[in-house]
Formats: C-alpha cells, structure tokens, sequence
C-alpha cells in the first residue's frame, strides 16, 4: 500500500488546488477543486437522487474533453448556481475553451442537500454563486477538513458529516493519487455503535483517530428504525430519507484519456462502499468525478488502470473517514469526537 503524501490532501496531485467558502448563518458551503491547467475529466453517478450540471459533457463520447474545475456545494439544487461563480472567476483570467473571441470555462457540478440544517435559508437570492466565486478565490494546496465548504453542513447517518482528504503517492514511480469528498450520507460511516470507522482496516497513521481493532460481533448492527439517525428527537427533521448524499472527485497525475477517467470514477465509487453503509440509496445522489492532469505516464502496463482505480478508491474510503472525523457539532448534529468521547 502506497504511503500518503506531505499533506494527505487532494493537492498532493500535482496541478491540483482546493479552495473552500461557507457561511455559518446559513449552514452551507462550496469546495471548488481547481485544475492549474485544463485536465481530462469524466464522472459516475450511483446514486438515485442527483444533483449535478455538465455531467453529460463528461460522457466519453461527448466531445469536450477537459475542465478547468470542478465544483461540490450544499444547497440542493439551488447550489448548483455555485458552478456561475466559479466560472466568473476563470473567465476574468481567460481560462476557457476559446470560441472566436469567447472564453467559455467548463466548471461541472455536483450538490448535496443542507437545507433541513437548522441554517437560514430564507434567502431573495441564493448565494451560492457567490460562494463559489470566493471559493475559487481561495484555491490553495491547503486546506482545512470537516466543518469546511460543502462540508459544512453536511450530516452522515448518525454523526456531523464533513469535507475529508486523502492522498497515495509513489516516491519511487511519481505516481499520485487523491480524493476529495463532501460527506453528507444516508448510511453510517461508523460500525453500529463503535467509534470505529467502516474505513478503518485502510486507516494510514493515526489519520482518524488510530484506534484499535474493533472487538468482533460488538455492536455491529446499524439501527433499523428509519426515525434513528441522530438519537436526537430535537433533530428528526434532518432524518427525512430524502436529505442525503455523498460528492467526490479523485485526482491523479496519471495520463489518461477521457475512457479511462470514467473507468478511474467507476472504480473509485468503491471507497463510498467501503466506507458507508448502506450506500447508493434511491434517496441518495451519490456522485465521483475524476480528473487526470496528465504529468504522468503509466507506460504500457495492461494492469495499471485497474491498480490506479484500487488506490483512488482506498483513497476516497480514508477521505470519508477523515471528513467525519475532523467535523465539529454544529446544531443538533453531534460530532465523532463529541458523539465517542475522544
């Protein structure tokens, strides 16, 4: 198993940066994932209720081939406005595909539902435009986990949900991978009533929380009442099944053409399945990009792809684990740390 790199984040991708902007009045946020340069992208949505702009263009058959970012935001559908920002942002630098004398930014989208939160959303407007705009703004190679951009409002099943990160990197080949994920779940990402996380068994390090294998047959189940997400009957307007769903993107430095970035989505939805449960519910709109920025070559290694989509999805799974674990109480929305007691 590779090793994580520097700073365990998405921009350990060369050519990657990540930007975030929320607003703690209304509970919600963007995560703007930046391509230094335009990178070859594809998608794969599982879940039953998406929430996304451009994924069509995306398709390998369609023509346009790469982006220059891409954007996860809460709001439902309203934050789909978030994608007008960020490509205001781009077109003031005359980042685009070029038409004659028009600059036109390719900025696909993907959202998640925050509006039962308990923030105002009683807006004229929606700000999400805004917020993607600033979110750009701030692109960086660091960048804070949990109660950050689109994470910021999120819940997962039972818990605060996040905005988590995690990276492989080969020193020896060069070869980079990493995830970005906004979780805000129907399923769980812990196993029943144990802290312990579904992702643990690919845990690097101490990254969330280090702790010991979880006892055998202990509190395994996962509630059945369909009421339970919370344990907080103050907070059972969140658990309506309809309020859910899991964003990503997963980056690599590889060199890959717009197929086998849709092979590189496909594969990396397993991280969701090794990390959540259940997962890629009808009422969820669960959603992986994959973005190749191209400065590596994989050579002529008939497995490579294959290895590539292993190491994006173990990738992801430690993201999900990370975001819940750095995430902060907001609301009635009890944290792991606060929720476990460490």
């Amino acid at each position: 198993m590779l090793r994580h790199g520097p700073r365990n984040l998405i921009t350990d991708v060369d050519g990657i940066l990540v930007g975030n902007a929320a607003d703690e009045r209304l509970r919600s946020g963007v995560s703007v994932v930046l391509c230094e340069q335009p990178a070859v992208a594809s998608v794969d949505v599982r879940g039953g209720a998406p929430g996304t702009r451009e994924t069509d263009l995306l398709d390998p058959s369609c023509r346009v081939d790469r982006v220059d970012a891409i954007c996860l935001s809460g709001g439902s559908a309203f934050g789909l406005s978030s994608a007008d920002g960020v490509m205001r942002w781009l077109r003031d630098r005359g980042r685009g595909v070029a038409i004659a004398d028009i600059v036109v930014p390719i900025v696909p989208a993907a959202i998640l539902f925050d509006l039962l939160n308990g923030g105002d959303k009683q807006w004229d407007w929606p700000p999400y435009r805004e917020l993607g705009f600033a979110a750009a703004d701030q692109a960086a190679r660091d960048f804070g986990l949990g109660n950050e951009g689109a994470g910021l409002g999120a819940k997962a099943g039972n818990l605060k949900g996040g905005l988590g990160s995690a990276s492989a990197v080969d020193p020896v080949t060069g070869l980079q991978v990493g995830a970005l994920v906004a979780v805000n779940a129907r399923g769980y990402t812990t196993m029943g009533d144990m802290p312990q996380f579904w992702a643990w068994a690919l845990e690097q390090g101490r990254e969330f929380g280090g702790l010991p294998p979880p006892a055998r047959g202990l509190g395994l189940a996962i509630p059945h009442d369909r009421a339970d997400l919370t344990h907080d009957p103050a907070d059972a307007v969140r658990s309506d099944p309809r309020a859910n769903t899991t964003i990503a993107v997963v980056a690599t430095n590889a060199r890959l053409d717009k197929a086998s970035a849709k092979r590189l989505a496909v594969m990396a939805q397993d991280g969701l399945v090794r990390a959540i449960r259940p997962v890629h519910t009808p009422q969820d709109g669960d959603t992986v990009f994959a973005i190749a920025t191209g400065h590596h070559d994989l050579g002529d290694d008939a497995l490579a792809l294959a290895e590539l989509g292993t190491l994006a999805a173990d990738c992801l799974a430690r993201a999900v684990a990370r975001g819940v674990f750095h995430a902060k109480t907001l609301g009635a929305a009890s944290s792991w740390r606060d929720r476990f007691g460490r």
